[in-house]
């Protein structure tokens, strides 16, 4: 399972399964690959929303899931309303054959990421595993009830979790492999990625790809 992703920088994430090519926060793409079937932004901030970054892997075809803080401006990238999802917290949708839940991502006791702003982690049903993408998120009651095969979750501290908390998290809802994020480009460092693995789980396989 864990060959189909790739952590391509920070948090952004390509998955290639179910033939299908799907990119979660496309940020720091270095070639134009303009493969994407469907593209999942999380919130509106500059790491996670990059407009120059999406050029590189929309066509004609993507589908984009957004909240919608973000629709003019995705409107102004060349998607047309039938490709643009509009999404909420906690909720289910059947895009195409694409089957995703979203879950509140934001922070607790920090003013980066407003519960009331709406933004989105992504739960992505993917033949029979659930794929959790936390966005940026501190420990909220609405992480602690995801239930998933393989998470995705932020490390880098300062505007989400630090490597302590997002393993507290992770030991709580005890995926089968856990991917840390968010570290490495603009806070947090591969010193974070291991001393996040030490704290888990011995059952929980930690992959680092970002390095």
């Amino acid at each position: 399972m864990i060959e189909d992703f790739k952590v391509l920088c920070h948090s952004s994430i390509r998955i290639v399964a179910d033939k299908k090519v799907i990119y979660i926060d496309p940020f720091g793409i270095e070639e134009k690959f303009n493969d994407a079937d469907y593209i999942c932004i999380t919130h509106s901030h500059y790491d996670h929303f990059s407009p120059e970054d999406i050029l590189k892997v929309k066509n004609n075809d993507s589908i984009i899931l957004i909240t919608e803080d973000i629709y003019v401006n995705v409107l102004k990238l060349g998607f047309k309303e039938n490709k643009i999802v509009i999404v909420d917290p906690n909720k289910k949708y059947k895009v195409k054959d694409l089957y995703v839940e979203t879950v509140s991502a934001y922070n607790i006791d920090k003013a980066f990421h407003p519960k009331n702003n709406l933004w989105v982690g992504y739960i992505l049903n993917l033949g029979y595993e659930r794929i959790y993408i936390a966005g940026d998120t501190d420990i909220t009651p609405e992480a602690l009830r995801v239930e998933c095969d393989l998470a995705f979750v932020p490390i880098g501290g300062t505007y989400t979790m630090d490597y302590a908390e997002a393993a507290k998290l992770v030991n709580a809802i005890k995926p089968t492999i856990v991917v840390p994020t968010h570290y490495g480009k603009i806070v947090g460092s591969i010193q974070d990625a291991k001393n996040f693995k030490c704290l888990l789980n011995s059952n929980i396989d930690c992959k680092i790809m970002i390095q």
